[in-house]
């Protein structure tokens, strides 16, 4: 995570209430179904590579069906790779012939997505790589595809980071300026601290990212802009783990979001059979938010143009759960209360929710919410869920708990609710 170094930040409150958003990473590399990074992870050299490009036909391609379920999913914004690792872009850009009109498809796939998930109310992202396998300016180094070749890189080593930087720049005014109002840029990545023998890696000082976030602010006014030039950002973006707790810089809290795949897998893998759980999903979602962040759910779609069945399953699960839960989601935060264990809470105003990942036996314990709270019940159907008063003093007998001072006890049924993650609404004095 990057320090903050004179970066002018943006108005995030609409990101931090939406809180639950959709990652989408799909180019050319979903043809090999091996990983977005298979160029990288096999040593795919430029001619090997391009049968991906010569025989990219989306047919199925559908982003008014993309955009539907991810509104019926419960997401409030979109992030979609414009151009990944491999150089590939998904518009038509001016400034090379590496992108999707080019390919047997032979349209432009960024308009009609962006066109496609405003009209279903989604706020638009553009993921932009900085990093491009494919440019002949780009230096290689200990991440290049043909990094082993030796020939290639002596034959190489004269390429200029300068022509491939205006590359960068122009393309990214591009997708500023040519689509409307894009509400989040996710740069990828920096890494400047990686050293190999022959070469080193890439940060701020290539990418010249003060530059680029000026210009991205003149631009694109009130943009948010991730963490990943080393200079700091509007959004701190933990990726592949859940944090223990919410991120501070210098003591002070900031604005965060796990970005997390499906299986594992960014990019379409076809034989990648490590599905997460529709639970294990949404108690990620839960956590997130009980630690004032977001969460960032990928869908690679396939060579196609569509979402596997596994995928549209699993949001499906999410949209049910949301569809009755989404008050203690959207809008929340964390609390400075203390859960009980293997429960989460959010808090908007006076509602406090709690969210039971395992189920107790007919009693939860609540510390300090002793005669704080006004009323309870179960946030599916509205159902009452009664207080038990129990004195402080008195001892566990036979059939009669003791008491805790400033602890409030709930009584629940012996039957969870049938959901994925049961939420008890608590209405606060």
């Amino acid at each position: 995570m990057s320090a903050l170094t004179n970066f002018s930040q943006s108005d995030s409150r609409w990101f931090q209430n939406d809180r639950f958003g959709l990652f989408i990473h799909w180019g050319i590399y979903s043809l090999a179904a091996r990983h977005e990074w298979v160029k990288q992870r096999e040593r795919i050299d430029d001619a090997a590579y391009q049968s991906y490009f010569a025989h990219f036909d989306p047919d199925l391609y559908d982003p008014v069906r993309w955009a539907r379920e991810a509104r019926k999913a419960g997401m409030k914004y979109a992030v979609i790779t414009t151009k990944h690792h491999d150089g590939f872009c998904l518009w038509d850009s001016a400034l090379t012939d590496y992108k999707v009109t080019r390919t047997p498809y032979g349209k432009d796939v960024l308009t009609p997505f962006v066109e496609a998930f405003r009209a279903e109310g989604l706020r638009i992202g553009f993921y932009h790589s900085l990093i491009d396998w494919h440019h002949p300016s780009f230096p290689v180094d200990g991440l290049h595809p043909q990094r082993d070749d030796i020939v290639f890189r002596q034959r190489e080593q004269g390429r200029d980071i300068n022509d491939y930087r205006q590359y960068l720049h122009g393309q990214t005014r591009e997708l500023l300026t040519q689509f409307g109002k894009i509400d989040i840029v996710w740069f990828d990545f920096s890494y400047s601290q990686m050293s190999w023998e022959w070469s080193k890696g890439k940060g701020k000082a290539d990418w010249h990212s003060e530059a680029l976030i000026q210009m991205v602010r003149e631009l694109q006014p009130g943009i948010l802009v991730n963490d990943r030039l080393e200079i700091g950002g509007d959004i701190t973006t933990p990726e592949q783990y859940q944090p223990r707790t919410g991120f501070e810089i210098n003591g002070q809290p900031v604005v965060w979001e796990a970005c997390q795949t499906l299986n594992g897998s960014w990019g379409y893998d076809r034989d990648n059979l490590d599905w997460k759980s529709p639970d294990m999903l949404l108690r990620m979602l839960i956590d997130s938010v009980s630690k004032n962040g977001n969460l960032l759910l990928n869908v690679g779609p396939n060579g196609r143009g569509e979402f596997q069945p596994e995928a549209l399953a699993r949001l499906g699960t999410i949209g049910e759960w949301l569809r009755l839960h989404n008050r203690s989601i959207y809008g929340c935060s964390g609390s400075v209360l203390t859960p009980p264990p293997d429960c989460r809470y959010t808090q908007n105003g006076r509602r406090l929710y709690l969210h039971l990942f395992a189920w107790p036996f007919r009693h939860v314990h609540l510390e300090g919410l002793e005669g704080k709270v006004e009323y309870a019940q179960l946030l599916n159907d509205a159902s009452e869920v009664k207080r038990i008063e129990i004195d402080p003093h008195q001892q566990a007998q036979n059939t009669t708990m003791s008491g805790q001072a400033g602890v409030l006890t709930l009584e629940l049924p012996i039957q969870p609710p049938p959901v994925s993650v049961p939420v008890v609404e608590l209405f606060l004095k």
